[in-house]
């Protein structure tokens, strides 16, 4: 029995994921389940495409790496893949709980782990009645908000199943926050109600720990994250543009994140997290002012265009190896430059100082990995995928 890999569309992270399981010797399957018709009847199921049969492929599968990056798309395959008795990485359960902001944080919250004051309403922002008449319930809405959080400090909206930092919502103002309410509709990445919590005075960068687990292993914290950096938004996420850094993470926080992982995969024998955290820093406590920052990173922006210049070009999708040789190339001589290691200090002594006020807010269970974490931290996400697929191998 073997392990496949199941995906959407085949790009970095899966082209990564096949060179590594080809270094380690691991036969490893494919299943595009994108483009698959599955069909049950009382004959039993089928699984193809329009030029290929997969039933072979999911009758030689023990366990099935889920790397479907649509969050419906990846609970669905999760489901059905247990439903024909393949192990999945993740679980069906923590698919169920990560698809949702506020489903993650009530787990974590439970457990006595560290998060940002978040509020939820299960009203949407407005209802429409049989005569079709329209009721607006921002400003009730906004009322429940601002009882529990002051809007002088500033009132996050997210929408519960968003990624990428879609629908994240900055209100600063009762205009703003009735606004931002109000855009808050029901949809794919937010199915019901409103969620808003406090802006966690996070400085310039948050982080990204990848914490794993093998069956029959204690879980592992990778002890260097992965640190989003930038002042153009207050959203730092790679995706948005920002810097990426390494960032060196003291003993309690690895401590804290793996308490984390072992919370949200309870009940499921191996199981891969990607947390995201920021730093809570009360009186913004810095050991440096923004003008000495922002003058690094524009120059630390100078440096990475190299980076981004291996990143869009397209030989990766022919030349998978040598392209990553370049882009490795480029992310060494930009880890080296001047301006990457001063900002790299700030960010691992705050850390350092502020070890103890971190908070966990996301947690992703299909990690982007190939070009930003596994260069940054060192760890090539794909081996420890691989490794806890195959613990579950019986």
């Amino acid at each position: 029995m073997s392990i496949a890999l199941l995906y959407e569309r085949s790009e970095n992270d899966e082209a990564g994921i096949k060179q590594t399981a080809q270094q380690l010797g691991i036969d490893l399957k494919f299943i595009p389940f994108r483009k698959i018709a599955l069909t049950i009847s009382k004959e039993g199921f089928n699984a193809k495409t329009k030029g290929k049969d997969y039933l072979e492929t999911f009758n030689q599968t023990a366990v099935v790496l889920n790397r479907a990056q649509s969050k419906n798309r990846r609970l669905q395959a999760s489901y059905i893949m247990e439903a024909f008795d393949k192990k999945t990485l993740n679980s069906s359960q923590i698919e169920f709980i990560c698809y949702s902001k506020l489903r993650t944080l009530l787990n974590l919250w439970k457990a006595g782990l560290p998060i940002p004051k978040t509020v939820f309403v299960p009203c949407d922002a407005s209802d429409f009645m049989k005569n079709s008449r329209e009721i607006h319930n921002e400003a009730d809405i906004a009322d429940l908000f601002q009882t529990e959080i002051p809007l002088d400090k500033g009132i996050v909206i997210k929408a519960d199943a968003g990624t990428h930092g879609k629908m994240i919502m900055l209100s600063k103002t009762r205009e703003e926050l009735l606004e931002n309410i109000k855009e808050t509709r029901p949809s794919i990445i937010n199915p019901i109600g409103v969620v808003a919590q406090e802006l966690v005075n996070k400085w310039f960068y948050d982080l990204r720990i990848i914490v794993y687990k093998e069956k029959g292993k204690q879980s592992i914290c990778h002890n260097k994250a992965l640190a989003r950096a930038g002042f153009k938004d207050f959203r730092t996420n790679t995706f948005l543009g920002n810097l990426v850094f390494e960032a060196k993470l003291p003993q309690c926080v690895i401590d804290l994140a793996s308490r984390c992982g072992d919370t949200l995969g309870k009940g499921s024998e191996a199981w891969i997290f990607a947390f995201d955290a920021m730093i809570n820093i009360p009186n913004n406590k810095q050991q440096v002012d923004d003008t000495y920052l922002k003058a690094q990173l524009d120059l630390a922006t100078q440096a990475y265009l190299p980076v981004q210049n291996v990143k869009a070009d397209e030989t990766r999708l022919t030349d998978f190896s040598a392209w990553n040789d370049r882009l490795a190339q480029s992310f060494s001589a930009y880890t080296s430059s001047d301006s990457y290691q001063k900002v790299k200090s700030v960010i691992d002594e705050n850390i350092q100082n502020n070890k103890n006020d971190i908070v966990f807010h996301e947690a992703n269970s299909c990690p982007e990995f190939w070009e930003n974490t596994r260069l940054a931290t060192g760890l090539n996400v794909a081996i420890p995928l691989l490794k806890t697929a195959q613990s579950l191998i019986d």
